[in-house]
């Protein structure tokens, strides 16, 4: 007897009987079996290290004097909240991630919009614009600083220079705004492709509704639209929130997180504390910290993309 049937016979009977609980219990292991060595392997590799790094912020840990490693609880935390550069880089994490995403959520919904519409070689076009996306990191930050910034030979001084302005050294003089430009640039194709699928999802007959209503094109978007591209819209923003906000490679490589630490971010001043300075307790406790904060954040913007997508159409 199958266990659906037997767990049918105890619903018409009153309470299930032991033997169906139990059966229904064996089968409901049998199910999460074949998933229990990807959540050992997801355990060993991401929770065993981050109750390590809590061990280690709740001690005093420089590498340069091993002999003075103690136990001082929560000391850590309180130096580094005391800390004025972890605020500033704090705030420069936060900055370059609400800059990073918005804009690129912006260029991506427009050049999505563009690639929404049939015109001649749009294959080669959703190409270009996907291409900053794949990228690598290093490579974008070296094109950028070399290729685009640089005050000598770069093409956007080039450019700025035909309208009569004096070459800018971007990465010295506008540190932030030089990294958030170089994001944009790569995470727009990320954005674009969100936003496109959302567009493509929306029913046709809704569009023909609207069109034969004599809306415009523009009431479409802000009234039938823009209300469909909601979850895709937060799904975008969390997702690009939860990389950009982990953003090394950029800073390291286009400002040295400088001049002095204003460009540096939480990422970029956790490195510099636990490989430039050894101190690996208050290191620990920064990196501590900063998972919290994401983790809560992108709790509450999980809940409020999983009510969208609950609410019905």
């Amino acid at each position: 007897m199958s266990t659906e049937t037997a767990v049918r016979r105890g619903e018409g009977a009153g309470p299930a009987s032991p033997e169906a609980r139990r059966a229904a219990r064996r089968e409901g292991w049998s199910r999460r079996l074949p998933l229990l060595p990807a959540l050992i392997f997801t355990i060993i590799v991401t929770q065993i290290p981050f109750a390590m790094t809590i061990w280690y912020s709740l001690r005093s840990w420089n590498l340069l004097r091993p002999d003075g490693e103690t136990f001082v609880w929560f000391q850590n935390f309180v130096d580094i909240f005391a800390d004025s550069t972890f605020r500033g880089a704090a705030v420069n994490s936060i900055l370059i991630t609400l800059g990073c995403v918005f804009a690129s959520l912006i260029l991506g919904t427009l050049f999505a919009i563009l690639l929404d519409r049939e015109f001649l070689g749009r294959g080669i076009v959703r190409t270009l614009l996907i291409t900053p996306f794949l990228i690598m990191p290093a490579a974008t930050s070296m094109l950028w600083s070399v290729s685009m910034l640089n005050p000598s030979f770069g093409l956007l001084n080039w450019v700025i220079g035909l309208v009569g302005i004096g070459p800018i050294d971007f990465t010295s003089q506008l540190p932030l705004f030089s990294v958030i430009m170089a994001l944009v640039w790569q995470w727009t194709p990320f954005m674009m492709l969100l936003i496109l699928a959302g567009l493509q999802a929306q029913p046709k007959d809704v569009l023909e509704a609207a069109s034969l209503d004599g809306a415009g094109w523009g009431k479409t978007f802000l009234f039938v639209t823009l209300p469909q591209l909601r979850r895709y819209i937060e799904l975008s923003v969390l997702l690009g929130a939860i990389y950009v906000v982990n953003t090394f490679d950029q800073i390291y490589l286009m400002t040295a997180g400088g001049p002095g630490t204003a460009s540096a971010n939480l990422p970029f001043y956790i490195y510099q504390r636990a490989f430039l300075g050894f101190d690996v307790g208050q290191a620990a406790a920064m990196g501590v910290v900063t998972v919290i904060a994401t983790i809560i954040i992108a709790t509450f913007a999980l809940r409020l993309i999983f009510r969208s997508f609950d609410v019905k159409d």
